[in-house]
């Protein structure tokens, strides 16, 4: 005879194993993205590393940098670190470089640790105020927002030029007749979006985009080709603009001179060099310089920021900001 309490047991077992079944089967993935995102048929995007750490502002005692946050919006929420330099010459105007961080569009943060380092390091050495943009993020605001994010705060910036925005140190301090645009990885590709808007949209008067200087810059033609488009869901497809710029736009592109960074061991040096000659052909009346960093790989300057050759990397970036300055000496 059968055990009717065992019976119910049984029951409810076969059908908590049941829900554990159809539960597992909605988070199967539905899509991948190595190295940074899965998707569950659920809908549930799992981000393969966790949030990165983020640090305050602060006053360096050592390099002189002093650093804060502003809101750039609420609705959005945009924000961004500003790097102030020391002051060397009373009354003098400074140089302003908008660094935009990388992180394939779904990571990192301009608050983080690295990020902080390399900027303050930039803004000391280059002797230029730099402002870092902490945009939206995919899954949580997918693509486009950090294009939108980070032209933002570029206008944000320029809204300074004559001396009446918010901010006081930009108010008192930048020199918009010098301002340049730069980022590494995913933040490459927005500063080229960025300069393609200022050749085609355009900047207040005064505001001048010299230069732009891309690191290991992300642009269509590899393996992260579809994960662009996944976390991009208006995308127009392979030859979105965004990722994949045609010679019509890089003939507009608002600056005057453009240095990009390749890895000889980055699977994204391929496409970079092809950005680099359609640049060339474009008929873009501006100069461009291709460096490459033999023998490393995607933004190995950031693991080891004190690393020799990270160090080489960073003194032709800050080369390339302080060329004008050396050409009035």
């Amino acid at each position: 005879m059968v055990n009717p309490d065992r019976a119910i047991i049984c029951l409810i077992g076969f059908i908590f194993q049941g829900i554990k079944e159809r539960q597992m089967l909605a988070r199967e993935a539905n899509y991948f993205a190595d190295g940074f995102f899965q998707v569950y048929k659920d809908a549930r995007v799992e981000l393969f590393k966790p949030p990165c750490k983020k640090i305050p502002p602060s006053d360096d005692p050592v390099t002189g940098v002093q650093s804060k946050d502003v809101n750039i919006s609420s609705e959005p929420q945009v924000s961004a670190r500003i790097f102030l330099p020391r002051l060397k010459i009373p009354g003098r105007k400074l140089p302003l470089l908008l660094y935009i961080h990388g992180g394939g569009f779904s990571m990192q943060s301009a608050f983080s640790p690295v990020y902080h380092k390399f900027c303050n390091h930039v803004a000391s050495e280059a002797d230029f105020i730099v402002v870092s943009v902490e945009y939206g993020l995919f899954p949580a605001r997918p693509i486009p927002a950090c294009y939108e994010d980070s032209w933002a705060v570029l206008q944000w910036v320029a809204s300074h030029v004559n001396g009446n925005g918010h901010d006081p140190w930009l108010n008192d301090r930048a020199d918009f007749g010098k301002v340049f645009i730069g980022g590494d990885s995913a933040g490459g590709n927005i500063s080229h979006t960025l300069a393609f808007r200022v050749g085609s949209i355009g900047l207040p008067r005064g505001v001048r985009v010299v230069g732009v200087v891309m690191v290991h810059p992300f642009f269509g033609g590899t393996k992260d080709d579809e994960m662009w488009m996944y976390m991009c869901p208006t995308n127009s497809g392979l030859n979105d603009p965004r990722m994949n710029p045609g010679t019509e736009d890089l003939a507009r592109l608002g600056c005057e001179r453009m240095l990009i960074f390749v890895a000889e061991e980055d699977y994204l040096t391929v496409a970079s060099k092809n950005y680099y000659e359609k640049l060339t052909k474009s008929g873009w009346k501006g100069t461009v310089e291709l460096v490459e960093n033999e023998k490393e790989d995607h933004c190995f300057h950031l693991f080891d920021l004190d690393a020799e050759k990270a160090l080489e990397m960073r003194h032709k970036f800050v080369s390339f900001l302080k060329q004008d300055n050396f050409n009035l000496l």
